[in-house]
């Protein structure tokens, strides 16, 4: 069920809420979170595609603020508010409002988010593409526990990660580190079995792959090496080389969905290693909302004391 409201207001979105609901006999008591999607008309289709797939592992109300530039200067002064509610099977298991601010409504469109989020509810925000340099501060981001940003969606991404390490607050996180969570486990998996000294390593990646210099930040973090960062055709990571006294442990992906790790002593053996969709990476990040300190270990290459994979 779709209803359109064109210079609208806050109040008269949340009746249509209700109305929308009542009218497919679907409760709202059953949604655990707010998603606020931040975005454009060019990525809100596949960012509300994403959102939709991850809320059937959370069913959540999704909020899409689209910012829209008039065409003209007179309309540049108008402050207007477009919505467009989905309720039931238009809005996967949740339910979804688009948001289009128009003038200076746009400005403030904390103050349209905040009448609609779900009470006593957590609230993540995610920058689908260009996120503020400092998201905690974002008045849209202030309203949130988690938010979630993604370097592959930017054009200068090794520069716009060192903004990231500048900015940090405990909530952020980018989904150029949710896409390493399969890397990381085969490597935690890899140096359990082997129990061997790391004196070495290498990434290999393709150029200015901003999840291959995360893992590198994170290996030398929590392995204490210098970790050589290797360009090659990709795509994306493509392997990771651990020197140890005895031989080298190798994750190898140089293309497709399956990697081979190699251990010193072993035979090959082959594993499941997909890019995986944006949905997915979504729905990981809504597991848990607390500070991801990995993520903030790696912006910095550092670990602090005590902290553990």
């Amino acid at each position: 069920m779709k209803i359109d409201l064109t210079d609208t207001t806050a109040s008269k979105i949340n009746k249509a809420l209700v109305e929308g609901r009542r009218a497919i006999g679907t409760p709202a008591v059953g949604m655990v979170l707010t998603m606020v999607i931040v975005t454009d008309e060019e990525n809100a289709y596949d960012s509300i595609r994403a959102a939709e797939e991850a809320s059937h592992e959370h069913p959540s109300r999704t909020l899409v603020v689209i910012k829209r530039h008039a065409r003209t200067p007179r309309d540049r002064t108008l402050s207007r508010l477009d919505a467009e509610v989905r309720v039931g099977a238009d809005a996967g298991t949740g339910e979804t409002v688009v948001l289009r601010t128009y003038g200076e409504v746009s400005e403030h469109a904390d103050s349209v988010v905040l009448p609609l989020l779900l009470p006593d509810a957590p609230v993540v925000v995610w920058w689908p593409a260009q996120a503020p340099d400092d998201p905690a501060r974002d008045p849209l981001g202030a309203l949130a526990q988690r938010r979630i940003t993604d370097l592959y969606a930017v054009e200068n991404p090794l520069r716009v990660l060192e903004t990231r390490r500048r900015f940090y607050a405990p909530g952020d996180t980018d989904l150029a580190w949710t896409r390493l969570t399969p890397w990381r486990s085969m490597l935690a998996a890899a140096l359990d079995q082997g129990q061997v000294d790391i004196v070495a390593a290498a990434v290999e990646a393709e150029a200015e792959n901003p999840a291959a210099e995360l893992l590198a930040r994170w290996l030398e973090a929590r392995l204490g090496v210098t970790v050589e960062r290797v360009v090659t055709d990709g795509p994306v990571v493509t392997a990771v080389r651990l020197g140890t006294p005895g031989g080298e442990i190798v994750i190898d992906r140089p293309d497709g969905p399956l990697a081979t790790l190699t251990l010193p002593g072993q035979p090959p053996r082959t594993l499941a290693l997909k890019v995986r969709p944006t949905s997915d990476l979504i729905a990981e990040e809504l597991r848990r909302l607390d500070a991801d300190e990995m993520y903030a270990i790696a912006l910095r290459g550092s670990a602090p004391a005590g902290a553990h994979t």
